[in-house]
């Protein structure tokens, strides 16, 4: 009843509950972007540099579902949700300014405590504040996520979420953009240091307004909330048994969903790398002497720019197709159209693996972000046909290890595989980083003959 009572949002309440999910994503794409090129100066490998990027899938599989069930049960005079929306923002912040300052950070310890530290240690402080700033990201966004249901009314829980896709659509772009932009229109190069630093006062800034104009009713039905989140942690596995129990189908759907999260991995954590090694063509440089890598300074910056363009790319297609492709969903059925999304990525991903035009690489990118924007709905939509309702908080936090899971393969033996994979250009070594995207389109293909196997309910029906 309370929950009926609950006023509905205007726009401009909508336009506030989202600005904090901007700079969520904004300090997200920083970190997509850009931890190659600032990990690989500190001497990080191929191999080593996935391995640090196990910072995404183990906060996302085991921060988020902790931190969601404390939040149910917080009180405070700040709400059940704000406290951890602006704590995680402000932590990651100060972690987002030290990571790409770890090396000027290391020397400054060095010199206050009088000990000479090696080399790794910038590398180590690195990847702690990695895993700082995926652990407070999963902070803020599953309590973000449960806002929701707080304070909109049902009727209105379509159009928060949808709001919240157009907050992730802009902050990519903009965030992935803006240095780029910079860089074309008035020639001047923003430092990774610096973009870090717009990435953290967007975070900190876009969350603090909406703390402060959305505001949490006050706690309903504790004890029962508390009651009910304990039963839940008691019959965890009697939740997965029930998962897997809805249909035959969801099966299908989660070994769909494991494959397309390698591929589109794959993607996301290497490109970077790749247009930096592959498109520019500059060697290996985690084990370099400090004039070698001088020498190929500018070139990294090149390519970093042009992995930011292309990011800028792959998300403004993934946001412009969003609607029509759910337009087409309704019309088709989601499997169909997921299928033949999936087929145009795996074209996208080996354009991006045989061909070395940057404009060609541009435009295979876009087309990439057609196959995301199916990634980020449909999956969802078909699993969504199988869940009993009230259940539906429990079937998404276990579908969601099929999400965060396969990352741990991407990290390690795609990362590993890549590391093997190296071959010498006068005197300097380099690696075949193309070879990320003929994994992954073999992935994807995978995902696609599993998605096509999938029984929608009218068609069990009929």
């Amino acid at each position: 009843m309370e929950e009926n009572n609950l006023k509905k949002f205007t726009a401009v309440q909508f336009l506030n509950f989202a600005l904090g999910f901007f700079g969520l994503q904004f300090a997200w794409q920083m970190r997509i972007i850009l931890s190659g090129p600032v990990t690989e100066s500190l001497g990080a490998s191929p191999f080593l540099y996935g391995l640090i990027w196990l910072a995404g899938p183990f906060t996302g599989m085991v921060v988020q579902p902790l931190i969601g069930a404390i939040s149910d049960k917080t009180i405070s005079p700040f709400g059940r949700r704000r406290p951890y929306l602006l704590g995680g923002a402000l932590i990651a912040s100060i972690a987002l300014w030290i990571f790409p300052n770890s090396a000027n950070v290391a020397d400054f310890f060095a010199k206050i405590t009088g000990a000479h530290l090696p080399e790794l240690t910038a590398l180590l402080i690195a990847a702690i504040m990695i895993w700082v700033i995926d652990a407070c990201i999963n902070i803020a966004q599953g309590p973000y996520r449960a806002l929701i249901p707080d304070v909109v009314p049902p009727e209105q829980h379509s159009i928060a979420n949808s709001f919240i896709s157009l907050a992730i659509g802009l902050g990519s772009v903009v965030a992935a953009g803006t240095a780029p932009f910079l860089k074309l229109v008035f020639d001047y190069q923003m430092s990774i240091p610096a973009q870090f630093i717009m990435g953290a006062l967007a975070f900190t800034l876009a969350m603090l307004w909406t703390c402060i104009t959305i505001k949490e009713h006050s706690m309903r039905k504790e004890v029962e909330l508390a009651h009910t989140a304990e039963k839940q942690e008691d019959s965890f596995i009697d939740s997965v048994k029930n998962f897997f129990a809805l249909s035959p189908e969801v099966s299908k759907i989660c070994l769909m969903q494991f494959f397309t999260w390698i591929g589109t991995m794959c993607l996301l954590i290497n490109f970077t790398q790749f247009a930096v090694h592959t498109i520019y063509q500059v060697p290996d440089l985690s084990a370099a002497e400090d004039a070698v890598k001088a020498m190929f300074a500018q070139a990294v910056t090149d390519g970093t720019n042009f992995s930011s363009i292309c990011f800028a790319i792959f998300n403004l297609i993934c946001f412009l197709v969003a609607i029509p492709i759910g337009i087409l969903s309704a019309k088709f059925g989601n499997k169909k159209i997921h299928v033949i999304s999936l087929i145009t990525m795996i074209f996208a991903y080996l354009g991006l693996a045989f061909v070395k035009s940057s404009i060609a690489v541009a435009v295979f990118m876009g087309i990439a972000g057609i196959g995301w924007a199916s990634i980020c709905a449909l999956p969802f939509a078909m699993l969504s046909q199988f869940i009993k309702k009230g259940t539906e908080g429990s079937v998404m936090g276990i579908f969601n290890i099929f999400i965060a899971g396969p990352q741990v393969f991407v990290c390690t033996l795609v990362a590993w595989i890549i590391s093997k994979c190296s071959f010498v250009v006068d005197g300097n070594v380099n690696h075949h980083w193309e070879y990320v995207f003929v994994i992954g389109a073999i992935c994807l293909a995978a995902a696609a003959a599993i998605a096509a196997n999938v029984k929608e309910i009218s068609k069990i029906e009929e």
